[in-house]
């Protein structure tokens, strides 16, 4: 399968190289990726050369805004943000992401950057307006853009306005979908404490997190299924339970480490069918990693999610 990046000029970009490191771990014998000169004047006749054996392409400025009118489809945050920065080809059509603002918002989430502080924006243009988008999903109540051209800048602060509302509901995808940050670096209850601010900010939900100041040792895969099942139980809450607050607490024994995360929301019949809320899926970790997970609702009750997991580091 063929990929590439397009732009001009083009002859810089790293992208060749991380994509092909990427098909290279992940298997894909027989992937190409390459950068391709290409102006917004030759962008329709290029995606018409696209065959079967094309996989998607990358786009740079000012190519992500040219495209929009020659895509068959678009997911909403393009349109919100006024830009697809990949073009995927799927069932003959031409289908617009942009995968901008969620990268941003993962990349500044594993590094520990809260919205909380002011932001400077150094550019105008489409990219400018995805990490407007991004900073605003984290938070951010007070952006200043710098660019050359002023009225650029009114444009790209009048199209992150319009983000308050259809936006939003894509954005609070992305936050739920954020995979765990490096906890070594950052700390399980330091991860979990930021991605908890940001989730709740996002969903205009108060949640509370509760922490001792040190944690017994519990190794990647324990770890790793605490933040999980947190993040999965707090997605739950903040979108189903319609409850004012949410709390999260982490608490140790000599033995245990016990993950909470309680509302006094609605609740649900917890014995009843409940696919869409990923109990499953929380289970199979708590399994994996050594533990159990007790879930305790009921209509009008609200909702516990309690995971408990052995002390000490797994045994290989």
């Amino acid at each position: 399968m063929k990929a590439a990046v397009l732009g001009s000029p083009i002859s810089h970009s790293l992208s060749p190289v991380l994509h092909r490191a990427a098909y290279r771990a992940l298997g894909l014998t027989g992937w190409t990726y390459d950068a391709i000169e290409c102006d917004e004047a030759g962008l329709p006749a290029l995606l018409d050369g696209c065959g079967q054996d094309w996989a998607g392409l990358s786009l740079t400025m000012p190519l992500k805004r040219a495209v929009l009118p020659l895509l068959d489809t678009a997911e909403p945050l393009v349109t919100d943000v006024g830009g697809a920065n990949t073009v995927i080809f799927a069932a003959g059509a031409r289908q617009g992401h942009n995968t901008d603002v969620p990268g941003m918002i993962n990349a500044l989430t594993a590094a520990g950057v809260s919205g909380s502080g002011p932001v400077l924006l150094l550019g105008a243009g489409a990219t400018a307006c995805s990490a407007l988008a991004a900073v605003r999903a984290l938070g951010a109540g007070e952006v200043t853009v710098a660019v050359r051209d002023p009225e650029r800048a009114a444009a790209e602060i009048q199209s992150v306005a319009a983000l308050s509302g259809q936006a939003h509901a894509e954005l609070r995808a992305v936050i739920d979908g954020l995979a765990p940050p490096d906890l070594a670096a950052g700390g399980l209850a330091g991860s979990l404490r930021s991605y908890a601010v940001l989730a709740g900010r996002t969903y205009g939900v108060e949640v509370r997190f509760h922490a001792p100041g040190q944690l017994p040792s519990l190794g990647a895969q324990r770890e790793t299924a605490i933040y999980r099942v947190a993040q999965e139980a707090l997605h739950n809450a903040l979108r189903h339970s319609g409850a004012s607050a949410v709390c999260v607490s982490l608490s140790a024994t000599r033995r245990r480490v016990i993950l909470e995360v309680t509302d006094h929301g609605r609740g649900f019949a917890a014995e009843g069918p409940s696919g869409g809320l990923g109990l499953a899926s929380m289970r199979e970790r708590a399994a994996a990693a050594g533990g159990t997970l007790t879930v305790r609702s009921g209509p009008g009750e609200g909702t516990l999610v309690r995971l408990a997991l052995p002390a000490g580091t797994e045994r290989s």
